[in-house]
């Protein structure tokens, strides 16, 4: 099976060895040299493809791709949310599907699913109030994180306040706007951004009320788990049939727990 990873950084490195675990040998491509746009003619016949690259780099990596007969991807790379359109338009005109995700490790999907949870919760009560906490290796280019911006958009939905639009607006716009003085705006959502070091992610939400706080905590101490999920997505892509289009990873992650739960039933 030819499988392309495009993007040679920290994340690329690992879906190559995960990949190599079992049996399979990619073939890794940074930067395009010229024009930036891989060449379809050089790609060969596409199996399988892995980006892991830049956000201005994906919808045109997706279309190399395309021109070269891929018709299955996994797309781990942040920063192209302006993008999604046109690279769902494009995979749908050519039959092909693609799992996307800001975070492809499957813990970080099942650390998704407990705070929305608990945002629920402690919006259901008076008193507390959330926040994020976000830091990435210093040259990570977007802030917040793709991850921190997906927990900000299920904090705002399971809270339900009135002042949705505000907070809203922080996640997708900035790590927090502020006022003046650098307060923070009543029913604003804070988000810290860290970029330091070399760590490749540590998430933490909090619920801080006047007498107790509750924090969760995400810490990933590799990229092994973000490339097993990368692995996983690439493997429910190849077991059926898909629809044409981008599919969430939340669709991975259910087929994965429904399995295990019928097993254990």
């Amino acid at each position: 099976m030819n499988t392309i990873i495009f993007g040679d950084g920290n994340l690329g490195r690992a879906i190559a060895a995960a990949l190599r675990e079992t049996g399979t040998e990619p073939r890794i491509l940074g930067r395009p040299a010229t024009n930036g746009r891989h060449v379809p003619d050089a790609l060969g016949s596409v199996d399988m493809v892995f980006d892991a690259s830049r956000g201005d780099a994906v919808l045109t990596n997706v279309e190399s791709a395309l021109a070269a007969g891929c018709r299955r991807f996994v797309i781990g790379t942040t920063g192209w949310d302006a993008d999604r359109p046109a690279v769902d338009g494009v995979l749908r005109e050519a039959g092909a599907s693609a799992v996307v995700a800001a975070n492809l490790s499957v813990g970080a999907a099942l650390f998704l699913r407990i705070v929305e949870r608990a945002a629920a919760l402690y919006g259901a009560v008076d008193g507390f109030e959330p926040y994020i906490v976000e830091w990435h290796r210093r040259n990570k280019r977007d802030r917040p994180s793709g991850t921190a911006r997906e927990l900000a958009r299920l904090i705002v939905a399971g809270e339900g306040t009135a002042d949705d639009a505000a907070r809203a607006g922080t996640a997708d716009d900035a790590a927090r706007a502020g006022t003046a003085d650098g307060a923070t705006r009543a029913g604003e959502l804070e988000i810290a951004v860290v970029r330091a070091g070399s760590s490749p992610g540590m998430h933490l939400v909090g619920f801080d009320a006047p007498g107790e706080t509750i924090e969760l905590r995400l810490t990933a101490r590799d990229r092994s788990a973000y490339a097993a999920g990368a692995l996983a997505a690439a493997a429910w892509l190849s077991a059926a049939s898909r629809s044409a289009g981008c599919h969430p990873f939340d669709a991975v992650i259910d087929e994965m727990t429904q399995r295990t739960l019928a097993a254990t039933a």
